[in-house]
């Protein structure tokens, strides 16, 4: 055998049939399709194995910039939230991503930013509209990036009610964009669909006719303001494909706009799959997340606490939740990862198939008059509940597991007077202009039922 012969050139190559007979053959008689072929919730076929003699796969345009690691901090009080972002930044965050609920000091929350060393990026999630204080922060900095996620269809499809009425907020996001067209100020939360239990299709043609609806509103030019933030599950493979199936319809859509860009996509890990019980397991739950948010493309990456649900932001949590992904980084070799899914027989296939789908719900969507009017008739909200509620099914017989919850769990295990926060959905009493979007975990009958008993 020469230098130059690898050993796989002695065997003839082996067809995609010749696996399949093998296959039949070894099953005695037991059927096939029925054996070893499962549909997921999304109506995908998956098979027992996957060969480039049906091999499929569609051109990826993926960052080029390895992705960052975000850690979100709520601002109550501006003093506290610049020293948590500052411990953050030292100790491996690359970004922050803050919440406010009202405008607030600028110059007490970035004390001391401009002697950071290492310029981060710095998101503002705000759960109100003022263009005036907006542009403010936008321009507060020179050396440092600083990115507005300003959603008002988001916050319609959140609370069911606009910020003041569907003029006046399209008004002022249009004023907000025109005056800093260069900077990225639309951010849609496609998360709530994954949190609320839509299925990965439903969740891409969603944020996609979510985004549509900016893009017939403001024209084009908006496409390369637009940014958006997905959550992610423990389906591991299904993730993965997920993020990288939008990321091509996107260019897709774009280039109908002629304003062809690339996605740019923050992305988290979900909040259904959470639990307060063996809440320690959460962390394993969202080490799968941050995988597949990393070989999917995320540019930026939100760190999740594993006690996040019911204890207030805490050093030793977020420590961890930011070394999860540090050690993904630095010591697993998930640097410039985001093409590693690349050539993947099944997350090729999945990411083909995901994308067909996606692609039809979203034209049944601007058929039927585009996704702000699925809102107002309810048609999205009844789509999602659908879904959770064949999800919830699978988790209440338990042929979806969450272990530690719904399989083997820790009987002795309290919680009781061990939570700063209310891990449960809250009822909202305020009057509505729609029906919301409603979040909900998996676990959560099962959590008050287990804590009901203590």
């Amino acid at each position: 055998m020469s230098a130059k012969t690898y050993l796989f050139e002695e065997f003839s190559p082996i067809s995609a049939k010749e696996w399949k007979q093998q296959i039949q053959m070894e099953l005695k008689g037991a059927d096939y399709n029925k054996t070893l072929v499962w549909e997921s919730l999304e109506g995908i076929r998956v098979k027992p194995f996957y060969h480039i003699d049906e091999y499929e796969y569609l051109d990826i345009p993926t960052s080029k910039l390895d992705f960052k690691i975000a850690q979100e901090i709520f601002i109550d009080n501006p003093e506290i939230a610049n020293k948590i972002a500052l411990d953050a930044l030292a100790k491996g965050a690359t970004a922050i991503q803050f919440t406010a609920l009202q405008s607030f000091d600028l110059d007490v929350l970035f004390q001391n930013f401009d002697s950071l060393k290492k310029k981060p990026i710095l998101y503002f999630k705000n759960q109100f509209l003022s263009p005036q204080f907006n542009t403010e922060l936008l321009q507060y900095f020179k050396d440092i990036r600083v990115v507005i996620q300003q959603d008002i269809i988001g916050q319609l499809a959140q609370t069911g009610n606009w910020f003041r009425d569907k003029k006046s907020d399209f008004e002022a996001l249009k004023t907000l964009f025109q005056k800093n067209p260069s900077k990225i100020c639309i951010g849609i939360d496609a998360s709530i669909y994954q949190n609320a239990g839509a299925t990965n299709i439903q969740q891409i043609a969603y944020a996609l006719a979510h985004a549509s609806e900016y893009l017939n509103a403001f024209g084009k030019e908006c496409a390369t303001a637009i940014q958006f933030e997905f959550a992610v599950g423990s389906n591991y493979f299904f993730e993965i494909a997920k993020l990288r199936a939008f990321r091509y319809l996107w260019q897709e859509l774009t280039r109908e706009h002629q304003n062809e860009c690339p996605a740019k996509i923050i992305v988290k890990p979900t909040n259904r799959t959470k639990t307060i019980y063996d809440y320690n397991v959460n962390m394993l739950r969202t080490s799968t997340e941050y995988m597949s948010a990393v070989l999917g493309g995320a540019d930026t990456i939100i760190t999740q606490a594993y006690d996040h649900l019911f204890k207030k932001s805490n050093n030793f949590s977020q420590r961890i939740a930011r070394n999860q992904l540090l050690l993904l980084k630095e010591e697993n070799g998930f640097i410039d990862a985001q093409n590693f899914a690349k050539g993947s027989y099944y997350i090729e296939s999945l990411t083909v198939e995901m994308a067909k789908k996606a692609l039809v719900l979203l034209k049944e969507i601007e058929k039927s008059g585009g996704f702000l009017k699925q809102l107002k008739t309810g048609t999205i909200q009844n789509k999602i509940k659908e879904s959770a509620q064949k999800e919830q099914s699978l988790f209440d017989q338990e042929k979806l597991i969450l272990l530690g919850t719904n399989k083997y769990p820790n009987t002795a295990d309290v919680m009781k007077g061990s939570m700063d926060l209310y891990p449960f959905v809250k009822k909202n009493t305020k009057q509505t202009k729609i029906q919301p979007i409603l979040t909900k975990r998996l676990s959560e009958k099962l959590d008050k039922e287990r804590l009901d008993k203590e």
